[in-house]
């Protein structure tokens, strides 16, 4: 095939995978929106942990029909990317609950510096003044557009910077982990999945008493809620491996950059289907100034020298191989879904 037919095929799979993770997310807080704010199932941290025993079981069934081969990942691997993503979501709901609604949108922009600070130092990643204003632009127009209210306390503050370092840190694993042991999302989901479904499942009762006051076995489940329920957690699976299959083709800065699309989408919706009183002019101007940095930030990473390695020699080591295959390779499967 022609290079630029390879190109055109490649970037096609980048909108496609872009596209599952866009949808997939942008669904996924639609239904708990309605499922917590209309059902009251409060429950964030269990329902993450049934999230992840449903991507489990998808998983599984998939192996057993030969889709996905067996692949190895050492335990200490494991063990280190389901701390940092249990920190992550346990991260994230205290902070939502201990910090304003303002703050914790504060927290979570700046999770694309801090996920730019681990590229530079880890992967030696270099940025051209281009990338850098583009992200400065994205960053201005959500902050525009969602920030409000700022207060912050001390133990806020501290339950934010565990969130943001902790998912900063898992998504730059699912890209680490990938392409150092030639892993697809498929096969990365298949290790890591079981392992949080476990922990979390274990853990979330005591968790969300812990911050709701409510016990799970005592919520008075019925038709509607569990509709609901098995609702999320189908969509969870797709918005688990969209997100593994986003960060292994790109890299979690840009997951991070191109994701407040989400944000910017979600607000719409929530206009659309739950009124306009939030709608005004400084709203729809931050929203404006987003995309024109989340285009700005496409084209410029894009281009030559915008987003590359300090070192073109620098390597990540193989194990069980005798030759690492490329990220693209190693993404085959990934471009079909």
């Amino acid at each position: 095939m022609a290079p630029a037919g390879k190109a055109n095929e490649r970037a096609a799979a980048d909108a496609a995978a872009w596209m599952f993770n866009v949808v997939t997310s942008v669904g996924i807080i639609i239904v708990n929106k309605a499922l917590m704010a209309t059902y009251g199932f409060s429950f964030a941290t269990t329902l993450t942990g049934l999230h992840f025993a449903t991507t489990t079981l998808m998983t599984v069934v998939l192996r057993c029909l030969g889709y996905v081969q067996t692949s190895h990942l050492p335990f200490s691997e494991l063990l280190r990317f389901v701390f940092f993503a249990n920190f992550s979501i346990v991260g994230m709901n205290v902070s939502l609950m201990w910090n304003s609604v303002g703050f914790y949108q504060i927290a979570k922009l700046s999770m694309i510096p801090v996920s730019c600070f681990l590229e530079v130092v880890l992967d030696k990643i270099r940025y051209s003044r281009d990338t850098k204003l583009s992200i400065a632009v994205v960053l201005l127009g959500v902050g525009v557009c969602t920030v409000t209210d700022v207060s912050v306390n001390a133990r806020g503050f501290i339950a934010a910077s565990i969130a943001v370092w902790s998912t900063s840190m898992q998504q730059y694993y699912v890209h680490f982990l990938q392409r150092k042991y030639s892993l697809s999302s498929f096969k990365l989901l298949g290790h890591t999945a079981p392992a949080q479904a476990a922990s979390l499942l274990f853990l979330g009762p005591f968790l969300d008493y812990w911050l709701t006051k409510k016990r799970v076995d005592s919520y008075n489940y019925n038709i509607e809620s569990m509709m609901f329920i098995i609702l999320s957690c189908t969509i969870a699976v797709g918005t688990n491996l969209s997100q593994f299959i986003c960060i292994g083709r790109f890299t979690a800065v840009s997951f991070q950059v191109l994701g407040h699309m989400k944000t910017i989408l979600v607000l719409i919706m929530g206009f659309f289907f739950f009124g306009k009183e939030g709608l005004n002019l400084h709203v729809v101007l931050g929203m404006v100034i987003a995309v024109i940095g989340m285009i700005w930030y496409g084209n410029a990473s894009s281009k030559p020298g915008g987003k590359e390695r300090r070192s073109r020699s620098y390597s990540l080591p193989t194990t069980r191989q005798p030759k690492q295959r490329s990220l693209s390779e190693s993404t085959q499967l990934d471009g079909k879904v």
